[in-house]
């Protein structure tokens, strides 16, 4: 047995964003520089993982409101985009590189995890071909880099989850987000139109498509705003809204509901809301991505 560390190599360096340390040091400085902090630190974040030329600068909205002096422990919940997983899947890497440093996986929680018998374990090929986890880590350890020594990551890939594993995953996730040491970051972009991703929907009293298309993410927005994980749920069988996050999202309203039984409180605001561009016609095509935080009072 060797005694070399497992690592997931930082694979959409160079094509999704820069792959030189201080020029994405610089691009995430200047996109941060641009947000506004709110009074409290989050403890869980939804962000999009598009490349940072399209999403970059309302990622950092929501990164933002990360406190690096509080945070210990980063979970990231990004959805699979390539391989069909029904359940949630645990990397094989001990550390995942980012061109600015290194970040290290919590071996004890995901220890933890694994003894539940709900996480299958991914390959190191899944892991470095998937970037919905991968495109969080830069914007990670930039907010982190204050305290880049006493923080490690809990990546975990999310299946396409029925309702009630998505409720079963928040039940065992919740405790984690009782911690106020724990940051959640849930990935995901928010709606794919045009006819490259089968999905045309369009409300003509909006005007414009790329208004009808605010006007569903706004709707699906305002519904996580409720923390309500079955109105979410019901909202996505009515407009089958192509927010591909959507499982992550569903993990993390349920691990809210649990621990809203116990009393805690919680709010969730939306901080920033982007186009990739304006659909105008049936030819064109966007992904829309959101930035937001959950707050515990």
């Amino acid at each position: 047995m060797s005694n070399r560390m497992v690592c997931r190599e930082a694979s959409h360096a160079g094509s999704w964003y820069t792959a030189s340390g201080s020029q994405l040091n610089t691009q995430l400085e200047g996109w941060l520089s641009q947000a506004q902090c709110t009074d409290k630190p989050a403890r869980a974040i939804i962000a999009p993982h598009a490349g940072y030329t399209y999403c970059g600068a309302c990622a950092a909205h929501a990164y933002k409101q990360v406190d690096p002096s509080v945070t210990r422990r980063v979970f990231i919940l990004g959805p699979s985009h390539h391989v069909p997983l029904s359940r949630c899947a645990l990397s094989p890497a001990e550390v995942y590189r980012t061109p600015l440093y290194d970040l290290k996986i919590d071996q004890k929680v995901y220890g933890d995890l694994w003894k539940t018998g709900m996480f299958e374990r991914m390959s190191l090929q899944t892991d470095e071909d998937e970037h919905s986890i991968e495109m969080h880590l830069p914007y990670t350890a930039k907010a982190m880099e204050s305290h880049k020594e006493e923080f490690s990551i809990v990546p975990v890939l999310v299946g396409a989850l029925s309702e009630s594993k998505e409720q079963e995953y928040g039940k065992l996730l919740s405790k984690y987000l009782a911690d106020p040491s724990n940051l959640f970051i849930i990935s995901s972009d928010f709606c794919h139109w045009g006819q490259r991703f089968r999905y045309t929907y369009y409300d003509e009293s909006q005007g414009e498509i790329y208004r009808s298309i605010e006007h569903l993410d706004k709707m699906g927005m305002g519904i996580i705003e409720q923390l309500d994980p079955i109105s979410f749920s019901n909202y996505l069988k009515k407009y089958h809204n192509t927010i591909c996050g959507r499982h992550p999202i569903g993990v993390l309203l349920n691990a809210v509901a649990e621990l809203k039984k116990t009393g805690m409180e919680m709010d969730f605001s939306f901080l920033n809301y982007a186009q990739s561009s304006q659909c105008r016609n049936w030819q064109d095509s966007s992904v829309s991505y959101a930035a937001g935080a959950l707050i515990v009072h």
